[in-house]
């Protein structure tokens, strides 16, 4: 299994695939044209939000140069077929969103156990990056989370990856949440005995099973530190 964990892969404006740090190369020995692509969501229930942001997918796709045989979605008005569309894909692209939220529906569909041995391409983007772990961390994303002595930081992933992916870090590194810093009073405190991997956007891990490496700008959070990654 091949898979490119990212933060975010767009540049919007452009409506292409971000080219840097070798994606949009990486990705061409990967994924091959006619492939059969399934776009699963953050949220099951979002149907304009998924609508939307697949829709934009699969423009900046096609804009790179991936002319795809096929693209599906995956959220409740598909689930019925849920078996059949992550078994005939080659590719599949885990949307951006809310890491609980996926989470649960991921548990739901019962994707760890349809991936399990199989040979596609994983496509992570924020969120759908994040549950790709074996342990996900769920950094407190929403107003009251990292409050609440209900939230789970830590959930049970994919199993793609050990590696804890934080995306966005070049937006979010300054930011507060409930009051407090989000990464040096929530996320270092977080850390300790655990290592998790800040990436920029344009920045990504990539994985085939036996190996991985990041590309791109990238940080090192553990034991209440943090120390910058040299770029490949």
């Amino acid at each position: 299994m091949n898979y490119f964990l990212t933060s975010n892969p767009l540049l919007a404006t452009e409506q292409k695939l971000n080219p840097s740090n070798k994606f949009v190369d990486n990705l061409k020995e990967c994924i091959s044209n006619q492939d059969k692509v399934l776009f699963i969501c953050s949220n099951p229930n979002s149907y304009e939000l998924t609508d939307k942001f697949s829709e934009e997918i699969r423009i900046c796709f096609f804009n790179s140069g991936f002319e795809f045989g096929k693209f599906t979605v995956l959220d409740n008005r598909t689930v019925i077929e849920k078996k059949l569309l992550i078994r005939e894909a080659n590719t599949i692209i885990l949307a951006g969103g809310h890491v609980p939220t996926q989470n649960t529906f991921f548990n739901e569909i019962d994707l760890k156990s349809e991936l399990k041995n199989t040979n596609k391409v994983i496509i992570g983007i924020s969120a759908g990056s994040m549950n790709c772990a074996d342990e996900v961390y769920a950094q407190p994303d929403l107003e009251g989370e990292s409050v609440s002595t209900n939230y789970k930081r830590f959930l049970k992933g994919l199993g793609i990856t050990k590696s804890h992916i934080l995306p966005h870090y070049n937006l979010i590194k300054d930011s507060y949440l409930d009051g407090k810093k989000l990464f040096e009073e929530i996320t270092y405190l977080d850390s300790f005995g655990k290592e998790f991997i800040a990436i920029n956007d344009g920045s990504y891990l990539y994985g085939n099973g036996t190996q991985e490496k990041i590309y791109g700008e990238s940080y090192i959070i553990s034991d209440g530190n943090v120390k910058k990654l040299l770029s490949s």
